[in-house]
């Protein structure tokens, strides 16, 4: 579960068509709980990806959003509980202020089942069913979205989530525990949830 940031998890890039930005390296934090019989599990976990962006766009320009997450490992066990597998993975993500969605759609990525991206009331959700066994090693796929830029203000990039009420990341992990394998839900947030990208409408 550790390493589930998804996607996060995740960090978005704004990459325009004119010259490209040079790809930078970010990670995101997210903080976790499980919901188990014996009570809510807390924990953590850090997702790298590498994002770019043109520092500026012009007035209804042309944006492509471009996620790239790097590869990850399923850990073992989290909390002394051996994890089985993961599965039923989603990450949401904003689509920026100043902005208008065109299209999106997904590449790539490995040992994570079928994935898939949705656009609806200003978020982007892209799934992944898995499953993941514990100590597997995946890869999320490349996410990339089309935008059009608005008339002015600045574009910034940033992942949903405030809270294990209003998680920007959800999935499921099967554990095993003395009451056999369990089902634990499992609600995550960016935790700080800092801006990943900004591009300024000039």
């Amino acid at each position: 579960m550790k390493s589930l940031s998804v996607m996060a998890v995740t960090a978005a890039a704004l990459l325009a068509f004119a010259p490209t930005a040079a790809a930078v390296p970010a990670n995101v934090n997210f903080a976790c709980q499980g919901s188990t019989p014996l009570g809510p599990q807390n924990f953590a976990f850090a997702q790298a990806a590498e994002v770019t962006a043109p520092a500026t766009v012009a007035p209804g320009g042309a944006l492509t959003v471009v996620i790239d997450p790097a590869p990850n490992t399923i850990p073992g066990s989290v909390n002394g509980y051996t994890v089985r597998r993961v599965q039923t993975f989603a990450l949401k993500l904003p689509i920026p202020a100043n902005s208008t969605y065109v299209s999106a759609s997904l590449a790539g990525g490995s040992n994570v089942g079928t994935t898939n991206i949705s656009v609806s009331g200003g978020v982007a959700t892209v799934t992944a069913s898995g499953p993941i066994n514990g100590g597997a090693a995946f890869e999320l796929p490349t996410v990339t979205v089309n935008l059009t830029a608005g008339s002015s203000g600045t574009i910034e990039t940033k992942l949903s989530g405030t809270s294990y009420s209003d998680p920007g990341l959800t999935f499921t992990a099967v554990v095993s525990s003395f009451l056999g394998n369990i089902n634990v839900a499992t609600k995550c947030f960016p935790d700080p949830n800092p801006v990943i990208t900004t591009t300024t409408i000039a």
